[in-house]
């Protein structure tokens, strides 16, 4: 039997310190198709050279590197854009500072066979966030509420940006419209599917804090992500 395609899309900016070990790592899992897929922000830090350096000694790693404004969502958007054009039945979206641990995949992946799109989650029973300071852990509690109550969305760890997509999934939330700039892409996304009909489950994780580099979601960003999660309760879709 043909194995499916899985393309592991990752975002990054500034993630020299960590891509080359996380791209290794994922490449030692057992799943037959994987490939790696990176979508650079034009980092400074030299991300891009690193992934394609790798992708020269391995078909299965691609860079792509991004042109016009930067921004989580706008990289995210492009990345499903070209998972999709490399054939991929399957898309797993994470995060390359490992705070996304590459052994929960195979679950995530699983769980595609009873859902559309898959959650790795924090907040539910099985899942933990226990290695961030404390009120780091109770602003994720609040912001996953507010976007609950406001896009009526049946998942805990609505900020979750460890997912797992079928295409139908990915194709039916029409990736090329989405407008979320930033990481309020994960929100706008789980409101269309929702409102699509489609089945979304959520599988526990263990959510690490980074051990390299610095985060990039500063207070700045988180409230234009708050606004951003408002204007769609507001205005839809």
């Amino acid at each position: 039997m043909r194995a499916r395609k899985t393309v592991v899309m990752v975002p990054t900016y500034d993630e020299a310190q960590n891509i080359e070990a996380l791209i290794r790592e994922l490449l030692a899992l057992r799943i037959e198709g994987l490939e790696v897929l990176v979508v650079d922000d034009r980092s400074p830090d030299g991300t891009a050279e690193i992934v394609s350096r790798l992708a020269a000694l391995e078909s299965r790693v691609k860079l792509l590197r991004r042109e016009g404004p930067k921004g989580r969502g706008l990289a995210g958007r492009d990345g499903y854009l070209k998972a999709l054009e490399l054939g991929a039945e399957r898309v797993v979206e994470m995060d390359a500072d490992f705070s996304h641990q590459p052994k929960h995949i195979p679950a995530l992946l699983a769980g595609l066979e009873r859902g559309d799109l898959i959650i790795g989650s924090r907040l539910i029973v099985g899942g933990s966030d226990r290695d961030r300071p404390l009120a780091r852990r109770w602003l994720t509690v609040a912001a996953n509420a507010y976007a609950r109550l406001l896009l009526g969305l049946p998942v805990e760890d609505t900020n979750s940006g460890f997912r797992a997509f079928s295409r139908k999934a990915l194709e039916t939330v029409s990736p090329q419209t989405l407008r979320s700039a930033g990481p309020a892409i994960l929100h706008e996304t789980l409101y269309r599917a929702r409102r699509a009909g489609l089945r979304l489950l959520e599988v526990p994780i263990e959510f690490v804090d980074r051990k390299k580099g610095e985060s990039k979601l500063d207070l700045r960003r988180l409230a234009a992500g708050y606004l951003t999660v408002l204007k769609i309760a507001i205005i839809g879709d």
